[in-house]
């Protein structure tokens, strides 16, 4: 259907965060560009694995990089820490699942090169009815007429729709 919203890999990252982000991020209300924390991420993400093949889309997102692994393909997300982590593995199950569904078998991994971390991330049964239920439940988001009403958590602090929501 034509304006039909769709479920991506940034929106199940935020799902993660902030119900009231992804209805936002979805109906195209822009955060601070200006952020600190958005600018860090984009600092990390054109200067860190330069020699990788960067943002390939999968579906109606895009991950950091793919790579050959021993045993086949290794999608890749970079992140600025692993405060995110819940967040971080969620977006990448979701792009797992969608080459899944395109019949390419692959495994994940996340990489925190601030703190020297690389996290291997397999899409088995447990994980797939994880990414179904995250999936329900942007939709119903999207669906919505108005977004969620605003509610306090810790990443409030730092994110870049704080002046919108608390305002």
């Amino acid at each position: 259907m034509e304006g039909e919203r769709q479920v991506n890999g940034t929106l199940v990252w935020y799902y993660m965060i902030c119900k009231r982000e992804v209805w936002l991020m979805a109906h195209c209300v822009t955060a601070d560009q200006e952020d600190d924390n958005m600018a860090i991420g984009r600092f990390i993400h054109e200067h860190r694995y330069q020699r990788d093949k960067k943002e390939i889309s999968i579906g109606d997102g895009k991950v950091d990089f793919i790579r050959q692994g021993k045993n086949g393909m290794v999608v890749s997300e970079v992140k600025k820490s692993s405060r995110f982590l819940d967040s971080a593995r969620m977006q990448l199950l979701y792009y797992l699942q969608e080459l899944k569904n395109a019949g390419v078998a692959a495994a994940g991994e996340i990489r925190i090169p601030e703190e020297k971390k690389v996290i291997s991330i397999v899409l088995d049964e447990g994980g797939e009815m994880e990414i179904a239920e995250v999936v329900a439940g942007i939709e119903a988001i999207l669906s919505e007429n108005c977004p969620p009403p605003t509610q306090m958590c810790k990443y409030c602090k730092n994110c870049a729709y704080g002046e919108l929501c608390w305002s």
